[in-house]
């Protein structure tokens, strides 16, 4: 048996006979309850965000996209795209030509992208499930659909047959600025899109056949392909594969590339919220340091005694080390199950809204968190125990 360890427990559960070493306990172990569940909560509710930011671009965006690696524009034989067919990690792809354009509607004019699809657009990306009016593009025609916000700005609607929506990209070349200077095809807009601020004040779908007519694309040219991939697929073997399709030619970015600066941004705060509650943690843990520095000097005679029965000091340490291990174990576990506890009900009641939205403030309870908090906990509190177990001396148990 662990004599050590025993006596600890019976320390940590039992009263001292002073009231002011119970009352620092009690403050010592609810401060390390609620910093670990906080510190739970709040890594969920960045988790949650994370989710809910992404959410907002994961729709529009493909799981891979294959760039040139020079130049605006990629050469596709057709002998690569039956490669891309026949290839198992990849259950869709489109071709897709993107420009920056000039839309001009009743004497309005806006700059916009235009993004020219092919009629595997909807099985690579479910961009019309984000429609907000009207119907997606019918194939080989001229037809477009407009960001919600872009729209807004040109007074555009859906199915005007009284007025055409003009897109102009100029002519490469030297000369004067006039009409002649531009290509322009004439459309007719028959949907509008929700997606995000960014996208729904800058895009406009059209038919990859319209955007290859007014930019003068070869029937070979795209300006890239977007790939939906089979969930159970390697990623660098996927990258080897087209590599050996384009014969290293292109650039292959995935998902998390397409948006770097967003997840870089959001997992630097994610990481300095964790440090700040960290700080905080470690300063809740200060109060079992002076909790334990507190039963030692309530237990001076009791460590005195064991001492004269032949316990080594090295014990006499462990029985207040073991002490604080158990005070900052048991006040973790509970924290962490407060905290999923509330970050659960937030989940299933929703009763905390995003302020100014009806939106619930979106959290995300992972495994990855909760054993985060654990091991903080725990090892903070093993260093507290420890450095408060070091006022055990042979001095002290001889006085």
């Amino acid at each position: 048996m662990n004599v050590s360890l025993y006596i600890a427990k019976r320390y940590l559960f039992s009263k001292s006979s002073n009231n002011a070493v119970n009352i620092i306990s009690k403050i010592a172990a609810v401060g390390v309850v609620f910093g670990s569940m906080l510190l739970l909560v709040v890594l969920a509710g960045f988790a949650g965000l994370k989710a809910f930011s992404i959410s907002y671009t994961s729709v529009v965006d493909p799981d891979y996209k294959v760039l040139p690696n020079s130049g605006k524009r990629l050469l596709v034989t057709p002998e690569q795209l039956q490669q891309l067919n026949t290839n198992a990690n990849i259950v869709s792809y489109s071709k897709v030509i993107e420009e920056k354009v000039f839309l001009e509607f009743k004497s309005k004019t806006e700059l916009a992208i235009i993004k020219g699809v092919d009629e595997n657009y909807l099985t690579t990306i479910a961009i019309d499930t984000l429609l907000v009016a009207g119907q997606w593009l019918q194939p080989k025609t001229t037809q477009t659909v407009s960001g919600f916000a872009l729209a807004d700005k040109l007074n555009l609607g859906v199915f005007d047959y009284a007025s055409n929506l003009n897109l102009y990209v100029p002519k490469p070349g030297k000369g004067q600025i006039n009409q002649k200077a531009f290509n322009k095809i004439s459309s007719q807009n028959v949907g509008l899109f929700d997606v995000n601020e960014e996208v729904n004040n800058a895009y406009v779908y059209t038919t990859i056949e319209a955007a290859g007519e007014l930019l003068n694309y070869p029937s070979n040219a795209v300006s890239y392909l977007e790939i939906k991939a089979n969930e159970t697929t390697d990623e660098a073997q996927l990258r080897k594969e087209l590599a050996q399709v384009f014969k290293n030619q292109v650039l292959v970015k995935s998902r998390i590339q397409l948006n770097d600066a967003l997840h870089k941004m959001l997992n630097t705060e994610n990481v300095v919220v964790y440090l700040i509650f960290t700080l905080i943690l470690i300063i809740a843990l200060f109060n079992v340091i002076g909790s334990i520095i507190m039963m030692i000097i309530d237990k001076k005679n009791d460590a005195k005694t064991l001492y004269n029965l032949g316990t080594t000091i090295k014990k006499i340490k462990l029985i207040f080390f073991y002490q604080g291990v158990l005070l900052t174990f048991l006040g973790g576990i509970v924290g962490v199950i407060i905290g999923v506890l509330l970050i659960v009900s937030q989940q299933v009641f929703q009763y905390i809204k995003i302020p100014g939205t009806s939106i619930p403030y979106p959290v995300a309870l992972t495994l990855s968190n909760v054993i985060i908090v654990l091991c903080t906990i725990f090892v903070l509190g093993i260093l507290a125990s420890k450095i408060a177990s070091y006022r055990i001396s042979k001095k002290l148990v001889q006085i």
